[in-house]
């Protein structure tokens, strides 16, 4: 049986904590201290986007991702939306079978309800039965197993390095609809074409063109989190036209934009849980 924990309320969180996991519904903006675990683990986003931040770089989980932090990598994390974030711990003999770096993998459909199962009522809430030992092992295997079945998803933005490169990235972080070229870019921090392209292919391990375009995606993912709706983000982050936007994001994130908001309402709507204490106020 798990060892149940009650609510705490922190900053506006609520978090319900157990050894082997945990639930926290954090509002929009909301961002953990840094931190490291012994045990690596795995998060969800039940609702909301999640951002993991390593010395890697950035994994973004909107709903239909799951990212992977091994044990001893220094993260925090931040809540785009209001979010209903699911952690779950692994033993050292489940984590070796991931991968050693921070990863983002497609969540099936097992996988979300195993996801939404280990983290769910039953694990906090007295007045439910909660799963027996054997039944836990049984449904962390299976997750694990989705897992590996599962392809590593293009949604870790890797962080540079390079002096020159952290200064393109800081520009496109705070103007992500910014269209110069990198030439242009490479004259403002005083640095060639050649020499940026060749750093974002051997430190990043793409092209500034598909560096940049997941950036703007991880940030069409917070708007669409608070509410714009396709016509308002594509603008907001660089796309010429709707059109062009929602192919991009299609591309990575598996759906359309729109497709997108749509079942994010239907999954928040179907992980509210009545027994969940909300903070008051």
């Amino acid at each position: 049986m798990p060892v149940r924990r009650q609510p705490s309320l922190t900053a506006g969180v609520t978090s319900h904590i157990w050894p082997s996991g945990g639930r926290h519904l954090w509002p929009s903006g909301q961002a953990s201290a840094q931190q490291s675990h012994a045990r690596g683990h795995l998060v969800y986003a039940a609702s909301g986007v999640l951002a993991v931040h390593t010395e890697r770089g950035t994994s973004v989980v909107p709903a239909n991702r799951v990212a992977w932090t091994p044990a001893e990598f220094t993260h925090h994390h931040r809540a785009h939306g209001d979010t209903d974030m699911r952690i779950v711990f692994l033993a050292p003999s489940l984590a070796r079978l991931l991968p050693e770096h921070p990863a983002v993998f497609l969540a099936s459909d097992l996988a979300r309800e195993v996801l939404l199962a280990l983290t769910g009522s039953r694990n906090y809430d007295d007045t439910a039965p909660g799963y027996s030992r054997s039944a836990r092992s049984r449904l962390l295997r299976v997750l694990v197993e989705e897992l590996r079945e599962a392809h590593e998803q293009p949604l870790h933005l890797p962080e540079p390095r390079d002096d020159r490169l952290q200064a393109i990235a800081r520009m496109l972080y705070e103007r992500p609809a910014d269209n110069a070229t990198l030439a242009e870019l490479g004259k403002t921090i005083g640095a060639g074409t050649r020499t940026l392209s060749r750093l974002f292919r051997n430190e990043l391990g793409m092209t500034f063109y598909e560096w940049r375009t997941q950036l703007r995606v991880y940030h069409a993912l917070v708007l669409l989190a608070d509410g714009h709706d396709t016509t308002q983000t594509a603008s907001a982050c660089g796309w010429a036209n709707p059109s062009s936007f929602i192919a991009a994001f299609t591309n990575l994130i598996g759906t359309t934009p729109g497709r997108y908001r749509t079942g994010r309402q239907s999954a928040a709507h179907a992980s509210q849980l009545p027994t969940v204490v909300k903070p008051s106020g």
